[in-house]
């Protein structure tokens, strides 16, 4: 028989800032969307900032129904390769950056596949093909800004200002 060598998938969460990291293993993400007890870096996140653990499992727990064809030859488009660029900057193979969006391409294929036409953060976190997935701290903060910014300006517009011109 063929000897292949094992299909790499996320075992750790890498968030980095600079010259600072913290690890988060897939494993405690896991055990936390089954127990809803939160260990490790994740409870120390929790109780900094006071969160409540139930909104945050519950958004692990979140499933997108998504047609594997469909996305497939969507990611496969060039606004699939804009898309995929732009979160290749926050979400990235710790030891090959370069490679972020080939990875990102191939966890959402392989993360709607093996979980039965639904995508969900932790079924994403298994297809990732490295063991070490980083996440940028500035970029995601500043992605986090500007879309909280879009809805403020949407809500602007669409609030009492225009009311009397409608």
């Amino acid at each position: 028989m063929l000897d292949l060598p094992p299909v790499l998938a996320t075992e750790n969460v890498v968030f980095v800032t600079g010259a600072y990291r913290r690890t988060m293993t897939v494993s405690s993400l896991e055990t936390f969307v089954e127990t809803g007890v939160p260990k490790g870096l994740l409870a120390d996140l929790l109780r900094f900032t006071g969160s409540q653990p139930k909104p945050i499992q519950g958004l692990l727990k979140t499933e997108v129904p998504l047609p594997v064809t469909l996305t497939s030859r969507l990611l496969n488009t060039r606004i699939g390769e804009a898309i995929l660029e732009r979160a290749s900057a926050i979400v990235y193979p710790l030891r090959a950056p370069d490679a972020g969006v080939v990875a990102m391409r191939s966890a959402l294929v392989l993360g709607v596949y093996d979980n039965g036409g639904k995508l969900t953060p932790i079924s994403f976190l298994k297809a990732y093909p490295a063991e070490d997935m980083a996440v940028n701290i500035p970029q995601l903060l500043a992605i986090v800004q500007k879309a909280a910014s879009i809805s403020d300006l949407v809500r602007f517009f669409s609030d009492a200002p225009l009311d009397g011109l409608r």
